[in-house]
């Protein structure tokens, strides 16, 4: 039984990605275009909230499991701004508002005020992973 759990959980473990990893545009790409999809599935059904969330703190940990060694400062970097960069894109498109600017930045607040506590908690996680492996790189003679 032991043996039947251990390679189950080795197939599990194994990368979807061959070789070292995503490199830094790779990270960025997955996670802007995860976001922008879910954002846009969330925003046809109804408001941009929970789902679109849920997509951040996902696109968060596929890119610290799949990028290569020193992908990490994108990957705390770029959620914020795919999200930003993937509102804009839904509210200006299937949101109607066009580029008037007064609508355009209270459907921006909103959506930001939707998603505030994941991507606190993205960055916090984020953020934890950098400056973890860059103070343990440190502190590893070379």
């Amino acid at each position: 039984m032991s043996d039947m759990s251990t390679q189950a959980m080795a197939t599990f473990a194994k990368k979807p990605i061959k070789g070292a990893g995503l490199t830094a545009p790779g990270v960025v790409i997955l996670q802007t275009i995860f976001i922008l999809i879910v954002e846009t599935l969330e925003y046809a059904i109804g408001k941009i909230g929970t789902l679109t969330g849920l997509a951040l703190l996902i696109a968060s940990a596929a890119g610290i499991y799949l990028g290569r060694r020193g992908t990490d400062f994108v990957n705390a970097v770029n959620p914020p701004l795919a999200f930003l960069f993937s509102t804009l894109v839904v509210l200006c498109t299937l949101g109607g508002v066009g580029l008037h600017v007064a609508r355009l930045g209270l459907d921006l607040i909103t959506a930001l005020a939707a998603v505030a506590p994941y991507l606190v908690i993205g960055a916090i996680g984020s953020w934890g992973n950098y400056l973890y492996k860059a103070r343990s790189k440190k502190a590893k003679p070379e």
